[in-house]
């Protein structure tokens, strides 16, 4: 699910004038872009994607008064690719908000922008069709919240069955936001994320950000029908768990005393599913007034909350995993006794995702070793090495096994791969099978005698120097061994030689004996 926002300068967030001084902890990048972009409503700066990602090309879009971020982009053309990953470097077990920018701008000559997943870790996060609002004039943003389980953290790309064959997934800018370990907290973020659908300030004319929220989040302002009031005291939010902005309480939708309050919101209809919702609540009179607000919340007919206290100070409510389908209908009823109707400030929606399998920590920095041991590695090499199963490194096969992943086949074969293999590829302890024939990998074979389940070894038609490893023919499962077209020096180790049921090639090419 998208949400949107407007691209030109005239009609974006209206600009700020703020003295705050709020830092923002976090990492923003501008895709496709040269050099740093400065926003100027936030005042925030946007550095260049180089480094963060290998893959795709750069351009930038002719196109008068876009927003700096949206005024250039990366896209990946390679179609065999089965996804092209940004790797960003983390705390593991921190939190963060990470948040995806698109505006297509017609970058590749055609009308409608492409369609394609976005993926998170290992885990399809959601499809990016920003159709709609292009059509009307928007760029479009999604977001998820994550805890990081590794030290790294990628956000993907990956074509689908909707994907244009003559189109290409792109991106215009990510941010990476972190936010306290106290937030959203109800979550399980070890195995679930939190995918936004809706934050919005009720009776708010003007969209909410940073510094005023100074996590960088986005409340959008939301009006109806009903009556719009404003507070006539400051809300202090550093004990509220989620860390609202007290600016979110400063306006309000109400009903008058004794009357219910009805909201639709959020608009659009909601798949049905689990969603974490939020809502923030404060009493607008002055504090002398005697009685608090006293209200029942109702979501879609069903109790959320009885007998809701609402002081000036505010307060909140949430539930972490609640059943919505469809149009979704709020209704505050106030308590017989008490002397003003209902009202609320904000809300917050998020679809609750559940996260997918993970390949073992342990062989994903193995992979990731050896990805920048090699020169020209495949472009999809980068992110997790073996999920989501459709988007898998080329050439890695892996199987499921207990509760995580492992890599079982390593195939490169005439990839046009270069470089050298590093010695953590030991690491790689369920591998079966590693083919790398027909390449430009120069250096020594690595020490493998923890491969205790490989089979096969095809090394040949590289440029490899050295002498062959004698654990090798320690291998209980090893049957194939081709070495060929080298340039290996040395004595063949004789239990290589000596090994039944063993096919070894060593010749053409290299420089070996069999004395030892």
């Amino acid at each position: 699910m998208s949400l949107s926002i407007f691209l030109l300068w005239m009609v974006s967030i209206p600009l700020l004038v703020h003295s705050d001084t709020a830092q923002l902890r976090g990492l923003l990048i501008s895709c496709g872009s040269s050099q740093k972009q400065t926003m100027p409503d936030t005042n925030l700066t946007y550095i260049p994607d180089d480094g963060f990602v290998f893959a795709g090309n750069k351009t930038s879009l002719n196109q008068t008064g876009l927003l700096p971020i949206l005024s250039t982009l990366r896209y990946f053309s390679q179609r065999w690719a089965r996804k092209f990953c940004y790797t960003f470097q983390v705390v593991k077990g921190g939190k963060y908000l990470v948040r995806t920018i698109y505006f297509y701008g017609g970058f590749d000559g055609g009308k409608e922008p492409p369609v394609f997943d976005q993926i998170i870790g290992g885990t399809k996060w959601s499809t990016v069709n920003t159709t709609e609002d292009y059509a009307n004039g928007l760029s479009s943003y999604y977001e998820i919240i994550v805890r990081a389980h590794l030290k790294t953290l990628s956000v993907c790309f990956a074509r689908n069955r909707h994907t244009a064959k003559n189109s290409s997934p792109f991106i215009s800018a990510i941010e990476l936001l972190t936010l306290e370990d106290s937030m959203y907290n109800a979550t399980d973020f070890d195995s679930l994320a939190l995918v936004t659908v809706a934050r919005s300030s009720f009776g708010s004319e003007d969209s909410i950000s940073f510094p005023d929220d100074p996590y960088y989040r986005f409340w959008q302002p939301f009006t109806d029908k009903n009556e719009v009031v404003s507070s006539q005291t400051k809300v202090t939010t550093s004990e509220f768990w989620n860390k609202p902005p007290e600016v979110i309480f400063t306006k309000a939708i109400a009903a008058g005393a004794g009357k219910e309050l009805e909201i639709s919101w959020p608009p659009g209809s909601l798949p049905a599913t689990k969603y974490h919702i939020s809502l923030y609540f404060q009493d607008n009179r002055s504090p002398g007034d005697d009685a608090w607000r006293v209200f029942t919340v109702e979501i879609n007919g069903k109790a959320f909350y009885n007998n809701v206290k609402v002081s000036t100070g505010g307060v909140s409510i949430y539930s972490p995993g609640w059943p919505l389908s469809g149009q979704t209908q709020i209704s505050l009823s106030p308590d017989a006794k008490s002397s003003a109707g209902p009202l609320i400030n904000a809300g917050e929606i998020y679809q609750i995702l559940p996260f997918g399998r993970r390949t073992l920590t342990r062989e994903v920095g193995v992979m990731e070793e050896l990805a920048r041991g090699f020169d020209h590695p495949p472009a999809d090499w980068a992110g997790d090495p073996c999920l989501p199963k459709d988007n898998s490194w080329t050439g890695i096969t892996c199987s499921e096994k207990d509760m995580r992943t492992r890599i079982i086949s390593v195939d490169l074969k005439n990839a046009g791969v270069g470089g050298i293999l590093t010695p953590s590829l030991n690491g790689l302890t369920e591998l079966h099978h590693l083919w790398l024939g027909g390449n430009n990998i120069s250096g020594s074979i690595p020490d493998l005698s923890s491969l205790q389940m490989l089979e096969t070894l095809h090394l040949e038609n590289n440029s490899f120097t050295g002498k062959i490893p004698e654990s090798l023919g320690r291998l209980p499962n090893l049957r194939e061994v081709l070495l060929r077209d080298n340039n290996l020096e040395g004595s063949i180790p004789s239990n290589l030689v000596d090994k039944k049921g063993l096919r070894l090639e060593v010749t053409p090419g290299n420089n070996l004996s069999t004395n030892n």
